[in-house]
């Protein structure tokens, strides 16, 4: 592999403000959680059971629109900005009917939060934060279509900016929705929901502003002379979105499921189990970032048609990856102790979510490789591949070595939670060797000219 000092320095550039942007909404999450805690575990549970509903809709619908990332990076290589306002504006026509779909689903909440065993006080808690925060759906999608057009553009700092004033509204709005102040009623935790549904309209309002004013977006040019809705063009988006879409959905549904499959064990199986998965999710930013980096650069690229930088900048892609898989190893071996600390004084727990943490260290290394490949096939536009193959890695493999380590005897004495683990660490070494010979073969069938 090749290594090429001054494209690590660009692909550190783009993801530093992405990696800033992800934490900050991840913090939003902390302080839902934090805030709802406060007022009772009853409130804390149903915060809990709703975001689970929730988010992962939420989340499987933003993915949609992550394909414009890597469609506007191809543009704007080729300083193409009659491509750019074609796609930008089609893209919000886009976001309209996602948002429906949104709206849709948040009404088949009530039928999923029933079917669940809690108490009916948990239950309409739930309910009631679903149906506060699914207007905020609107606002969301829009700001991911700005934010995804100034990426695609190479601008990653607004987003982060952006996500600052998200945070600094999410605080005082919970405490004014769940404590009841200037006349609003005491929510408790499903006043989390309408926080959320203001912060994220307040996010959208802010990037409308920032991408209408700055120069180097130049919104009012992009969105001057504005398109009827272009079916062909919204499918296109669809087209390549799906696959990330589904992809964000397998990877989230498969934590978020563990837990009822550990849940016979009890509290302290399940309690370490989520310390752990707690601090992967935090720690899994900084792949993450590195993969929307370099789907920013690869799609300029190849927008440019520059086939031996390209190649450089992949060879760089994995390894700036492996970089960061050793030093987040190091963090989670050395730290693991003083981090479950944090979390729980309870010894129990503390010594099982360490342990967990040992394997965590493992799977770094195949985590961070193959959200790079994923990141360099966004920036290709070829995102097929990536839906059947992490379904195959981290269900049809993973999840299911996983359920047979930790459940039953038939190759090992059941391990419980170490046993999802061990499937975690063999699911995503499996997508990540797939999504990179599905890199080299793109290549080997596809091969681009030399600019």
């Amino acid at each position: 592999m090749t290594f090429c000092s001054w494209e690590a320095k660009r692909l550190v550039s783009l993801a530093i403000p992405v990696f800033l942007a992800q934490v900050t909404l991840v913090l939003m999450s902390v302080v839902d959680t934090i805030m709802a805690g406060q007022v009772s575990p009853t409130d804390l549970a149903a915060l809990s059971i709703a975001t689970g509903v929730w988010n992962p809709a939420m989340l499987a619908l933003q993915g949609i629109l992550l394909a414009l990332t890597g469609i506007i990076a191809q543009f704007s290589g080729a300083n193409d900005k009659t491509g750019i306002s074609h796609y930008f504006q089609q893209g919000l026509y886009l976001a309209g009917v996602l948002s429906v779909i949104g709206l849709s689903i948040a009404y088949f909440a009530d039928i999923i939060i029933l079917k669940l065993d809690t108490s009916p006080a948990i239950a309409n808690m739930a309910y009631d934060y679903i149906h506060f925060v699914k207007w905020g759906i609107i606002g969301f999608l829009v700001f991911s279509v700005y934010r995804n057009i100034t990426e695609g553009m190479g601008m990653t700092k607004p987003a982060f900016y952006i996500s600052l004033i998200g945070l600094a509204i999410n605080i005082p709005a919970n405490y004014v929705f769940i404590h009841g102040m200037f006349g609003m009623p005491a929510l408790g935790g499903a006043g989390c929901g309408i926080a959320t549904a203001l912060v994220f309209t307040a996010m959208a309002i802010a990037q409308v502003i920032y991408c209408q004013l700055s120069k180097k977006v130049d919104a009012k040019t992009l969105l001057a002379n504005f398109q009827a809705p272009q079916l062909p063009t919204m499918w296109a988006i669809t087209k390549v979105g799906i696959p990330i879409s589904l992809a964000t959905f397998f990877e989230v549904t498969l934590f978020a499921c563990i837990p009822l499959f550990i849940a016979h064990l009890g509290a302290v199986a399940v309690a370490g189990h989520q310390i752990a998965a707690s601090v992967t999710t935090l720690l899994f930013m900084m792949p993450l970032s590195l993969s929307i980096a370099i789907s920013i650069r690869i799609g300029n690229l190849y927008g440019q048609n520059h086939f031996e930088q390209l190649k450089k900048a992949i060879s760089t892609s994995y390894i700036l990856a492996m970089i960061i898989a050793i030093l987040l190893a190091a963090i989670t071996f050395f730290g693991r102790n003083v981090i479950s600390q944090l979390y729980t004084d309870d010894a129990r727990v503390i010594a099982l979510a360490t342990s967990i943490m040992i394997l965590a260290c493992i799977y770094q290394l195949p985590d961070s490789l193959q959200v790079a490949a994923n990141g360099i096939l966004r920036g290709l536009k070829h995102t097929a591949p990536i839906s059947y193959i992490t379904f195959i890695s981290y269900w049809l493999i993973g999840f299911s070595l996983g359920f047979v380590l930790a459940r039953t005897d038939l190759i090992v004495p059941a391990m419980g939670p170490h046993g999802f683990w061990v499937g975690i660490i063999v699911g995503l070494s499996v997508a990540a060797v797939l999504l990179m010979l599905t890199v080299a073969n793109r290549f080997k069938h596809e091969p681009l000219k030399s600019a």
